[in-house]
């Protein structure tokens, strides 16, 4: 008997005439929305959104919608994802939307499916300007309009996928979504924020957002007595046991009395603090703690313990899980990176500053750690008159003197001065003009102020003018070559490792986030998910082997274009060479490879530099060769 075939159903889009039609490709060509996706890229530019093979599934976390595509600001292929919403769009009956050509005026995509039936596909012009406008504004008021316009034809709830100003702007605008509950907006926003994804789609695409669901029913995997077994012959824990254990710091951790990436990681952060656009790096280690005390543990950390974990504020992404992982209190959802890129690193230390602050760059739909690291950087050149407000549209500057900060009205004041220069960059005329990107404004301005204020801009540098802000860890790691940055497709741990060795762990760390984002599963659960995921795969489709030659194959295919540059910034430098002398004078490790590098470092720093980015570099292309495809 034949064995049964699997495909993954793919709906085209040409946006330019409305066409679309409904492809099949064999499960075992490919396996998902990122090696779908990356042929599709560089094939027609397009724009791939949807969710993996277990979508609709019992499986925890196998929800995540993936986005990936060429990058606006990155310049290669990247990959987004956001939490849940490929819940909804599996009631679609189809694994993904592939985006091509570009809209006639700007318009809101419709997609419906009713009971089997054909898929429902139109595109309504619309006023971008005018909707921005509506009830919270932004990217909230295209949720709020595509739900007046379309909510009533669909039996369940649907899902909105929106955009905002900074998606016409920029080249760094985010794609925000938030679940439905009977037909009503949640204020759980989810974010596929890395990467430009809202101006690739609004730029690129001309769509403003996209409204989907349907009661479609696919043979999603469901059989948990199945799945419960699989988990017992592994970890002798059923499904739910183990999936609870792997998600204990996104729910709560006891050992720490909080939850959350915001609250286990200020915690834990202590010396590592990284505030004023990371001049804490230049701090000593007893500066570094009492402030974090001060600051961090007892007030910022504290509001949010008292606010968000004692009131059990807390909520998923839109799908059954353990994790409960979105923090909120109110309106405003609390998660590390964003309120550490506009919250510390910009001088911001109280939560009703950061959540005007946070608010606002979520309302206009900017990448949040990207704009709060532009937003750092532009206030640490006006605070050190490298840059003249007027320079900046700014009309004041940043207070920033840490011995005498007060942290709610210094934090206010800092906040106050961030969201002017967010309104500065979504201006048609504004004096902050990010079209082409943070890189290309920073090579501008330093033209004319000097090299120093490229200096303060701490970034990874793709191409020509690709860019993108770290994710906000004080670990070389974060500003590694990789070919896809911003995310975690490499190492982010505090250990100490010789750059070789730490681009050899980058790339391992790569193949398994890319497996992954290809099955759409939440790295939330990769404690089980990385490991049992293959097997998962070869029970069900039994393509074990090939869907593992698949993952080293893409990895493979973008790092072959890997089109990194050295670092431009003084700061990123320094970043580097501060990690490692705290290795040692903190950390008290006594190692031959830490002693060497930080002898070269000490000897002349930039070329000690350019040799530590090349070793990473060398490691990462060596273990993606060697990776058997």
């Amino acid at each position: 008997m034949a064995e049964k075939q699997f495909f993954l159903k793919v709906l085209m889009l040409d946006a330019s005439s409305g066409f679309y039609r409904l492809k099949r490709y064999a499960v075992g060509d490919f396996f998902g929305p990122v090696d779908l996706g990356i042929h599709m890229s560089f094939k027609h530019n397009s724009l791939t959104i949807g969710g993996g093979l277990l979508a609709g599934s019992i499986f925890p976390g196998s929800n995540r919608m993936i986005f990936c595509g060429i990058s606006p600001c990155w310049h290669g292929f990247y990959i987004s994802s956001m939490g849940g919403a490929a819940l909804v769009f599996d009631n679609l009956g189809i694994n993904q939307l592939v985006i091509l050509g570009k809209a006639d005026r700007p318009s809101l995509l419709y997609l419906n499916r009713n009971h089997g039936e054909e898929i429902e596909v139109e595109l309504v012009p619309v006023s971008p300007g005018t909707i921005w406008k509506m009830g919270r504004g932004g990217v909230y008021g295209v949720m709020e309009e595509a739900m007046i316009r379309f909510s009533g034809r669909y039996e369940t709830d649907p899902r909105v996928l929106a955009t905002g100003p900074a998606s016409r702007y920029t080249d760094f605008g985010a794609i925000a979504s938030a679940p439905v509950r009977k037909k009503k907006l949640t204020p759980v926003d989810t974010w596929a924020g890395r990467g430009g994804f809202g101006s690739k789609l609004f730029q690129e695409h001309g769509i403003v957002g996209i409204i989907y669901g349907g009661t479609h029913v696919d043979e999603d995997f469901r059989e948990r007595s199945v799945a419960d077994q699989w988990f017992e012959d592994k970890y002798n824990q059923r499904m739910a046991a183990k999936d609870i254990e792997a998600t204990t710091k996104y729910r709560y951790d006891p050992g720490v009395e909080t939850g959350g990436t915001f609250g286990v990681n200020y915690a834990a952060m202590s010396g590592n603090i990284l505030a004023f656009n990371y001049r804490t790096i230049y701090w000593r280690e007893d500066e570094r703690k009492a402030f974090h005390q001060k600051f961090i543990r007892d007030h910022y950390l504290k509001q949010f313990n008292e606010e968000t974990i004692q009131k059990k504020q807390q909520k998923t992404c839109g799908e059954p899980c353990a994790a409960v992982c979105k923090k909120m209190n109110g309106i405003y959802k609390k998660d590390y990176e964003p309120y550490q890129a506009l919250g510390p690193l910009c001088g911001i230390f109280d939560q009703r500053a950061a959540e005007m602050l946070a608010g606002h760059a979520d309302m206009l739909g900017f990448d949040a750690i990207a704009a709060g690291g532009i937003l750092a950087w532009l206030m640490d050149c006006l605070d050190e008159a490298l840059l003249a407000p007027d320079d900046i549209g700014a009309a004041m500057k940043p207070k920033w003197h840490f011995q005498d900060f007060d942290v709610v009205e210094d934090s206010m004041h800092n906040a106050e001065l961030g969201k002017r220069l967010l309104d500065e960059m979504v201006r048609p005329d504004g004096k902050i003009p990010l079209e082409k990107g943070a890189r290309k404004l920073a090579r501008g301005l330093a033209k004319g102020k000097g090299t120093p204020v490229m200096d303060r801009f701490v970034h990874t540098a793709f191409a020509r003018q690709g860019w993108m802000v770290p994710n906000q860890y004080w670990t070389p790691g974060v500003l590694a070559p990789m070919a896809i940055m911003g995310k975690y497709y490499m190492h982010y741990g505090s250990r100490f490792m010789p750059p070789r060795d730490l681009g050899r762990e980058n790339a391992l760390r790569m193949l398994q986030e890319l497996m992954l984002d290809n099955l759409g599963i939440c790295r939330f659960h990769r404690a089980w998910a990385e490991d049992l995921m293959p097997d998962i795969i070869e029970k069900i489709y039994g393509l074990k082997d090939r869907f593992l030659a698949s993952i080293g194959l893409t990895a493979g295919r973008i790092t072959s274009r890997n089109a990194s540059v050295f670092w431009e910034s003084e700061r990123n430098i320094d970043m580097v060479h501060t990690f490692l002398k705290n290795k040692q004078q903190v950390d008290n490790i006594h190692d031959p490879d830490l002693e060497h590098w930080l002898d070269l470092f000490d000897k002349d720093k930039h070329r000690a530099a350019f040799e530590f980015w090349y070793e990473m570099h060398k490691g990462t292309h060596e273990t993606l060769r060697d990776f058997p495809v």
